[in-house]
């Protein structure tokens, strides 16, 4: 089952500032979705957290329509706050 992977604006122009092969592992990790190391992220229901690294990925996915919106990328901390 292959997801459709849509990106925010703000993750194209962080993923562009990384240097190549940070973006390549990121890229390649995303692309695997829904498998790698993932969790729900506590008090929601469609957002999930993906490991790479010291980066995090938050995505929303849905099921319906086969999607996997990326929301936000950081590094781990920066990212949840």
């Amino acid at each position: 089952m292959k997801y459709r992977i849509e990106y925010e604006k703000s993750c194209v122009k962080y993923l562009k500032k990384l240097d190549k092969n940070t973006q390549i592992r990121i890229i390649n990790a995303i692309n695997q979705l829904p498998f790698g190391d993932i969790k729900r992220l506590q008090g929601s229901t469609e957002d999930y957290r993906l490991r790479v690294g010291q980066y995090r990925v938050i995505f929303s996915r849905y099921e319906e329509e086969l999607l996997v919106k990326i929301i936000q990328i950081s590094p781990r901390g920066q990212i949840y706050k």
